[in-house]
This record gives C-alpha cells, sequence and structure tokens, in this order.
C-alpha cells in the first residue's frame, strides 16, 4: 500500500492524505482542516472504493461558488495519485 500526501488549493482543508493498494482501492482517506465532520464522512464512504471511480463521481463539485470543493480536490489528488504510480 502506497501512501500519498495533496496540498488541496482554494478549499478549507489544507491536506488530504491517503493510501491507494496494489488494486487502486482508497483507504484511510484523511482531510486536515475543513469541515471535520462533511469530511470524516467522505473518507468513511471511499474507504475500499476504486479511486477511478471515486475521482470521477468527485469531480468538479463545487463549495460555495468557489470552482472547487474539497471533495473535488480529493479528486484531483487521486488522479495524480493514479498518474504517479
Amino acid at each position: 500500500m502506497k501512501t500519498y500526501s495533496f496540498l488541496p488549493n482554494g478549499v478549507c482543508a489544507r491536506k488530504i492524505d491517503f493510501e491507494m493498494d496494489a488494486e487502486g482501492r482508497l483507504h484511510n482517506v484523511k482531510f486536515t482542516g475543513g469541515c471535520p465532520g462533511n469530511l470524516q464522512a467522505i473518507g468513511k464512504l471511499v474507504e475500499g472504493a476504486e479511486a477511478e471511480k471515486i475521482a470521477a463521481l468527485l469531480r468538479g463539485n463545487d463549495c460555495g461558488g468557489r470552482g472547487t470543493s474539497c471533495a473535488d480536490q480529493l479528486s484531483l489528488a487521486i488522479d495524480e495519485a493514479l498518474q504517479n504510480r
């Protein structure tokens, strides 16, 4: 299992950490900063899910007209991890 860290832009969360296994499934998704309840829920919902599907599902989600969101930033983090694995 490989660990990834991502520094999001334009959102309240300051860091996203997660692991991806050899089959491309997400584990231990953790956000630093942001809305704790919602971001903990995202981590629980995506646990063990296929990274590519989660990235596609969350991509483009907007928070308050910012043009991005913590979920959208997670999709970017996943895309980056998939390119670098």
